[in-house]
Parts: C-alpha cells; structure tokens; sequence
C-alpha cells in the first residue's frame, strides 16, 4: 500500500471518530439539527473524509470497489457546495447506518492491504 494511501484512510478513521463522539450523545436526527456545534464539526468531518477519499489511488480504490468512493465523495460535494441544502435525517441515517460499515471497511483495507 502506498503511504499516501495509508495516509488518508488513516484521516478518515480519524474523522470518523470524531463524528462519532460528536454525535454519542444525541438521540436523533432534531437532536443533531438542534445541536449547531455538533451539526457543523460533523459536516466539517464529512467534507475531510470527501477529501481524503479523492487523494486515494485509484488502484486502492479499485481493489476495493465494495466501498462507496463516489457516493461518500459526492456527499462531501453537496456538503460543501449547498450546506444550507443538507437534509439532517439523511445525514443522521448516514451516521447511523453507514459510518459504522465504513470504518470496518477501512481497518479492513489497512489489515490486509500491504
């Protein structure tokens, strides 16, 4: 695996982590929307994790093709380029249902992707 690779997918575990504990203590999606703070360190989080998965190579990201680079990418996009458009339920959902399988994917690829 090439460092820079390495890299990255170590910034996006790390970011979320942070998503993670920004969000441990809130119930639901109003929660998160009422919570300002914590609605924009995790977006911030999510346009860091958009960027990292643009640095990887293609052949990382070809090999392991079961991750969803272009929809976590396309997210950071629409993070970015229309906040005041972010939907807090489905960011709620992504944080709920899909974080979770993106990190195990991601320790995944750095166990076993030497």
């Amino acid at each position: 695996m090439l460092e820079k690779d390495r890299a990255n997918l170590l910034a996006i575990l790390d970011s979320c982590d942070k998503i993670s504990r920004f969000t441990a203590d809130l119930f639901d999606a109003d929660a998160f929307f009422a919570d300002q703070e914590s609605f924009d360190a995790v977006l911030m989080n999510f346009i860091l994790i958009g960027e990292a998965v643009s640095k990887l190579s293609d052949t990382l990201k070809t090999s392991n093709s079961h991750v969803p680079w272009p929809k976590i990418k396309g997210f950071r996009n629409m993070a970015a380029h229309d906040y005041f458009g972010v939907d807090a339920e489905e960011t709620w959902q992504i944080i709920q249902n899909h974080l979770p399988v993106l990190v195990k994917d991601i320790k995944h690829i750095l166990e076993t992707d030497h």
